[in-house]
């Protein structure tokens, strides 16, 4: 009773219980090969036991990519569950590993901060590591740091052994198959002479001054199939066959790379090698569908009607576009 004369009653305290957490797992492979399906299978499966095992923890939802985690790469579940996160449906997110979240160390760092300042906290179950954590930040940056570099170790080795397997006469990229072949039953290349006849035929019309368009005119017009089978020809599918070694019976290899040989985390895609790599040549490795005396007076003749020159400042363009074209004979333009 307190000094006026009321009665004061103590109520005793409620029971505070944590609230329960929204999860959402995610889970990543990068092929479709049963091994890696598996592999999936058993991350959910055990993830989802894991959330299971907590009372305080609900299961919201499940992300499942099966893509290669490179940079450029597409992840289209992974980006639903940071769309879920960014319209607040979710509280915690868990995956197997970092390798399994992160492309690199810098998205995988930037991704953390993100979903931290919405209040969402990832957990990694292999590391044991919750970014709820103060030190989990540095500790991923270092972990992270070391995949990196053992993958771009792996990217070293992987290009040491192609080196090595160059040196082998009998390495298959020297007998992938092109337009004017096929591949008999030793996995050597001949020459398949209806194909053969077309690819003769597009050296002939070239040098003798008919135009990229002018030729795929004339083959279209027979009724020429191209080397994916289809009826329109293609400028740069042309211009290809016409550059292409293979025709004189000389195989070269590393013409071109992949950007990932050079850095793990970077697009995968191709591109020349302008003496980043190695190149390896073969002599005489099949038979022969032009002379070389044919093949070297079409590169010149092609380098004549290029639209680019060589000067002392590097190549440039042409004051015009058809200035080349200009110094042909009559008849050949």
């Amino acid at each position: 009773m307190d000094a006026a004369g009321r009665t004061i009653s103590r109520v005793p305290a409620l029971p505070v219980f944590p609230r329960i957490l929204r999860v959402g797992i995610y889970c990543r492979v990068s092929s479709t090969h049963a091994d890696q399906l598996e592999s999936l299978a058993q991350q959910a499966s055990a993830l989802t036991k894991l959330v299971m095992s907590r009372w305080d923890w609900r299961l919201t939802d499940i992300y499942l990519d099966i893509k290669s985690g490179t940079t450029g790469s597409t992840r289209p579940e992974y980006e639903r569950l940071v769309g879920d996160c960014r319209d607040g449906k979710l509280d915690l997110v868990i995956t197997k590993s970092i390798s399994r979240f992160g492309r690199d160390t810098l998205e995988l760092v930037a991704r953390i901060r993100e979903l931290k300042a919405l209040g969402i906290s990832v957990m990694f179950e292999n590391e044991n590591i919750n970014t709820k954590d103060a030190d989990a930040e540095n500790i991923i940056t270092i972990i992270e740091a070391f995949a990196q570099a053992e993958s771009e170790a792996k990217s070293k080795n992987t290009r040491w052994g192609l080196e090595r397997r160059a040196t082998d006469s009998n390495f298959g990229l020297y007998k992938r198959r092109c337009y004017g072949y096929n591949t008999n039953d030793d996995g050597n290349l001949q020459i398949n002479p209806e194909e053969a006849e077309v690819v003769a035929q597009i050296f002939d019309l070239y040098i003798s001054g008919h135009s990229l368009v002018s030729i795929i005119r004339i083959l279209e017009e027979q009724g020429t199939k191209t080397p994916t089978g289809k009826p329109r020809w293609s400028k740069n599918t042309i211009d290809k066959l016409l550059s292409n070694q293979k025709y004189i019976g000389r195989a070269e290899v590393f013409k071109t790379f992949s950007t990932r040989l050079v850095d793990p985390v970077a697009p995968a895609k191709r591109q020349a090698n302008n003496g980043e790599f190695s190149k390896y040549v073969i002599m005489e490795s099949h038979p022969a569908i032009i002379s070389v005396e044919l093949f070297d007076a079409v590169q010149a003749e092609k380098a004549r009607r290029s639209n680019m020159t060589t000067t002392e400042n590097g190549p440039r363009r042409r004051a015009t576009r058809y200035s080349a074209k200009r110094d042909a004979p009559k008849g050949h333009r």
